[in-house]
């Protein structure tokens, strides 16, 4: 029997990509699965930028269970750079990417049960960053460290870590040529590369692992890259 049966798993942004992903694997693991996500479905829909979202979803999450085993922060924030973004826009990432991460856990604090885990999303642009993305990278950047924060502050209770995926395509599409080869593991990753490593942190194997980020990106952010080196060449 596995030992999320019936474990109540609250995942934001399960709706689709990772996810969905992240969800179906818990809810085949016999979890009880509650999801909120923007997109219309057989879920909570809301956006969690919206306190007062945030507020009544939690308050039917624990009014219908009583409890939470794990919370999952997975929802994804707007990306967009500092020739386009505005403050507005910016503001709504970090409200997606950090604040309703923050004010979940603090909704949820006094319901997780003993052993309890919170895992969030955060990714690889919370150490590198493209051109053009900050509001992202910022969101990404806070999450990963509200990751330690929380993990300090619930200790004892429940356990906190985040995964930073790389490149993940959702669609499963099977890459080939300087795409794959670029990146140490010879593959773009797919969903449930990040799944396994949620589910792994959230097992008691993982027990003794808090406050910790994974980075899930086939090795691509620990390659050094000198311009002319290994076929690599900055065009100017």
């Amino acid at each position: 029997m596995s030992e999320f049966k019936d474990k109540v798993v609250v995942i934001t942004g399960g709706a689709s990509g990772i996810g969905k992903c992240i969800a179906e694997e818990f809810g085949r693991q016999g979890a009880i699965v509650e999801i909120i996500d923007k997109a219309p479905g057989d879920h909570y829909v809301g956006d969690i930028s919206d306190k007062k979202v945030l507020e009544d979803f939690a308050d039917g999450v624990i009014k219908k269970h009583d409890r939470i085993d794990i919370l999952v922060n997975n929802a994804l924030p707007l990306m967009k750079g500092i020739d386009e973004c505005t403050y507005e826009e910016f503001e709504y990432a970090l409200a997606v990417g950090v604040t309703a991460p923050f004010y979940l856990a603090k909704l949820f604090a006094g319901k997780f049960s003993n052993g309890g885990s919170i895992i969030n999303i955060s990714s690889s642009r919370d150490r590198m960053s493209q051109p053009q993305t900050e509001s992202y990278t910022a969101a990404k950047g806070g999450i990963a460290a509200l990751t330690h924060a929380l993990a300090v502050s619930l200790s004892g209770k429940v356990r906190v870590n985040s995964v930073s995926p790389g490149w993940i395509d959702t669609s499963y599409k099977v890459y080939e040529g300087p795409d794959a080869v670029q990146q140490p593991a010879g593959r773009v990753g797919n969903p449930m590369d990040i799944a396994n490593t949620v589910l792994f942190l959230c097992s008691e194997k993982a027990g003794f692992i808090t406050g910790e980020n994974i980075c899930v990106d086939g090795g691509m952010t620990k390659v050094m890259i000198y311009h002319g080196d290994n076929g690599w060449n900055l065009e100017i």
